[in-house]
């Protein structure tokens, strides 16, 4: 009977360990499905085409481009490879301005044609249409000689863009480099400012508190780990953030260095848990060898004691890093959440999570801003699976002298 309950308990281990794994492969397969299908994606918004004079020579324009035409900072057709021609963007609404419901048809039958009529008529014109109102020949095909070529989303659009616009048009702007530059941001500033808080917090516990006193924080700084972020995000937003805009006198509070302090704050409790067990570890004959050799307290401690659990101490570094670059709601409610690369640590920023969390229930389900945000999950997940790698390396390794 005993033998039976054992195989039982050791099969429902089995089938739940493999269900588990299979459960994140699988999760793991549609992240990156989705997020991957973003670059067979149109470089412009989906069902719709631009259309030019059958004139014009140029018959392709990039991401950027068309952005730039249509936000009227590219004025000539000569900028981008055409003739000396002043650029005329045109969208579907001006056409109402231009005919009469009678003209135009009851249905918009005659759409087409008075479209046609319109991209004709001006030289420099560049139309931002739906597809299914391109003017149509004599056998009622659309005519393609005047659309313009449109290439799927690039790597380059992606990776090198330096701008995150999803809501532009008529090319929507997906540029990693603001949110990647966001988050490493937040993310280095936060570790510089918990790496020697937190280590000096781990040396108090381990080497110089007693131990009631020992016995009291070591709990309560791991009661902090356990409270929500958004409660700390709350705790930044109305305490912290208008602390830094009198103090430095900004314009705002929510920037990148409000974002470090908080992410710092979350990340004390994980640097200095790890950080404390490991000096722990240090075997106790190490430390009366030390002094008997002539080393007084403090010498022990950085000439010993920290040399023997480097390895803990720099695998509590990489988690608290994790803890940073991973975190979503107490930096989506500090950093201001502004899409744009920064210059100073005292400006708005917005990182991966943040972008994710924001954005992702306003993304059309299959659109192409729906599955940059799934990218933008793959990327994020590819960093923090490289640091989880690399604490489980580093806190494997043996220390010296073992």
């Amino acid at each position: 009977m005993k033998r039976f309950f054992e195989r039982l308990v050791e099969s429902i281990l089995t089938v739940s360990g493999t269900i588990t794994t299979l459960i994140i492969l699988l999760m793991v397969i549609f992240l990156f499905k989705e997020g991957l299908g973003f670059f067979r994606n149109s470089n412009i918004e989906k069902a719709y085409s631009l259309a030019v004079n059958s004139e014009n020579p140029v018959n392709e324009l990039s991401s950027k481009q068309i952005k730039l035409i249509f936000d009227y900072e590219i004025t000539h057709w000569n900028e981008v490879g055409g003739s000396d021609e002043e650029i005329v963007p045109f969208r579907l609404d001006e056409i109402f301005s231009r005919y009469s419901d009678e003209e135009l048809g009851e249905d918009y039958e005659y759409l087409p044609e008075k479209l046609n009529e319109v991209i004709e008529e001006t030289p420099g014109i560049v139309a931002f249409i739906p597809t299914q109102y391109l003017p149509e020949n004599q056998s009622g095909k659309p005519i393609q000689s005047n659309v313009l070529k449109t290439d799927n989303l690039s790597f380059s659009d992606f990776f090198q863009g330096t701008e995150w616009l999803p809501t532009a048009t008529p090319a929507p702007q997906f540029g990693l480099m603001p949110l990647l530059m966001g988050t490493l941001w937040v993310s280095l500033f936060a570790i510089l400012i918990a790496l020697p808080l937190g280590l000096g917090v781990a040396v108090y516990l381990s080497e110089l508190a007693g131990k009631r006193m020992r016995q009291f924080l070591k709990p309560t700084i791991e009661l902090l780990a356990g409270i929500p972020s958004v409660v700390y995000g709350f705790f930044g937003l109305v305490v912290l953030a208008p602390f830094v805009q009198n103090l430095l006198h900004l314009p705002v509070g929510e920037t990148a260095f409000t974002g470090s302090l908080v992410l710092a704050i979350m990340a004390l409790p994980t640097i200095i848990t790890i950080a404390e067990d490991a000096m722990q570890n240090t075997p106790q004959a190490m430390r009366e060898a030390s002094l008997g050799l002539g080393a007084n307290h403090w010498q022990t401690i950085y000439r010993v004691v920290i040399p023997y659990s480097a390895s803990g101490i720099s695998a509590a570094v990489v988690l608290g890093i994790g803890r940073a670059i991973g975190e979503t709601m107490a930096v989506l409610m500090v950093t201001g959440n502004a899409a744009v690369i920064p210059h100073s640590l005292f400006e708005p920023v917005r990182t991966i999570p943040a972008t994710i969390a924001a954005e992702l229930g306003e993304a059309p389900a299959g659109g192409s801003h729906y599955q940059a945000l799934f990218l933008l999950a793959c990327i994020l997940f590819v960093i923090t699976m490289i640091i989880s790698i690399s604490a489980e390396m580093i806190s494997k390794r043996q220390p010296k002298g073992l």
